[in-house]
Parts: C-alpha cells; sequence; structure tokens
C-alpha cells in the first residue's frame, strides 16, 4: 500500500473523523470544511470513473460523461486490477454486490 508511508497519528485522525460521521449532511459540512471544491470533485470523479470501468465502459465514454481526462482513467484502471479492492469494496457496499450483473442483463 502506497499510503503506509503516510501512516501515523495525523492521517489516523483524519480517518477516524471520517469514520465518525453519522449521515450524508455531516459528510457535506465536514469536506466541505477540509477540501476545496476542485478535490472534493475529483475524489467524486475518481469514484465515478471506478464505477464505469467496473461496467465495463470505454475510456472515451468514460471521458466524454465524467470529463477524467485519459491519465486519471489509467491510474483508476490500474488501481481497480493492481490496488486494494478499495473501489470494488465501497462501490458494492454503496450499489449492491450485483450492481454490474444487472446492468448487463
Amino acid at each position: 500500500m502506497q499510503i503506509e508511508k503516510l501512516r501515523g497519528k495525523e492521517l489516523d485522525q483524519l480517518f477516524q473523523s471520517i469514520l465518525s460521521l453519522k449521515d450524508l449532511e455531516e459528510c457535506y459540512r465536514f469536506f466541505d470544511d477540509l477540501c476545496t471544491v476542485n478535490e472534493i470533485q475529483s475524489l467524486a470523479q475518481r469514484l465515478e470513473v471506478a464505477r464505469m470501468l467496473r461496467e465495463g465502459n470505454t475510456y472515451h465514454k468514460i471521458e466524454t460523461e465524467t470529463g477524467a481526462s485519459t491519465a486519471t482513467i489509467s491510474r483508476v484502471k490500474r488501481c481497480l486490477n493492481y490496488g486494494n479492492d478499495a473501489y470494488t469494496m465501497a462501490l458494492e457496499r454503496v450499489h449492491g454486490k450485483n450492481e454490474t450483473e444487472e446492468e448487463v442483463e
């Protein structure tokens, strides 16, 4: 894990703070204070790119619909293929395990 190099009390505090949030409204308030609008948009865009890649969309369609660069799409794809499966874990929890199976049918 790349993030292991950053592990420490400050990062633990950040993650514990995120885990302490109770609902969507608290998330909006916390991230509004914590991040710039561009940072929030970038994070949301990467997650959407991951969702679309898992569904089998082409780079062109992802680029058109999300505005993500091909470099960002490639980075997310590399994480999906060789990362910690965290995108998959989060997307399955939010959208359900059968998301891609249902849309293929």
